[in-house]
């Protein structure tokens, strides 16, 4: 059987392309999508990520079926402990709780975390691994991927967005770095092009739930 996943997403309405943790299209099985109503990009980005009520997140988790289940922004990463507690069933939060496993290995200085804004993603949703915050890029305000989001727009473009996600990436790269980690989960779709141009290994949340729930992504997001 393959495994389903349920993706516990913000209530936002922009593009979800192939590659995207709520596209039905980055998995081997169509996905459950439970979307939170009023949890809007806003309220979930924050430099306070203990001050997000939860609770809707929460109440969510009993309505779930999947095998697997994730939400849809990095920034819930400072509830993964409290969240995954109250599953009886492996649960991501964000890709930030793979630190968990690079860090042994990766230097802050030498791992790149590409998020959807630097200025709000900070120690407190990196816990015991707050030394990583030197390690954040951000995607800049003008950039197309980042307004889309922000602005919840009913169109994606896609090249452009794949265009300056790898230019931002390659002219901030230096001799040190060996890794990527993308915090936000609409940057998957361009992981080929990431890893192209920089030469280096990324990981996201599609790597994330397919190491957790083998079988469960569509093959060329695995």
């Amino acid at each position: 059987m393959i495994p389903r996943v349920t993706v516990l997403q913000l209530d936002t309405s922009f593009p979800r392309i192939a590659g995207d943790v709520g596209s039905p299209d980055s998995y081997a099985r169509p996905p459950q999508i439970i979307k939170i109503a009023g949890a809007s990009v806003g309220q979930i980005v924050t430099d306070k990520p203990q001050d997000i009520d939860i609770t809707p997140f929460a109440e969510a988790l009993h309505h779930a079926e999947g095998d697997i289940i994730v939400t849809s922004c990095g920034f819930l990463s400072y509830w993964q402990v409290q969240l995954a507690k109250l599953c009886d069933r492996p649960f991501i939060s964000s890709s930030l709780v793979a630190l968990e496993q690079l860090a042994p290995d990766i230097a802050p200085e030498a791992l790149r975390i590409l998020t959807f804004d630097a200025q709000r993603l900070n120690a407190a949703h990196l816990g015991v691994h707050s030394a990583y915050a030197q390690s954040i890029l951000g995607l800049p305000p003008t950039h197309h991927l980042r307004q889309v989001i922000s602005r919840d727009l009913d169109v994606l473009d896609e090249d452009a967005a794949r265009a300056e996600i790898t230019d931002l990436l390659v002219q901030s790269q230096t001799e040190t770095h060996c890794h990527i980690l993308l915090e936000c989960t609409n940057l998957p779709p361009y992981r080929a092009a990431i890893t192209a141009a920089t030469g280096l290994p990324v990981t996201d949340i599609l790597t994330m739930i397919e190491a957790a729930c083998p079988g469960a992504v569509a093959p060329r997001f695995s």
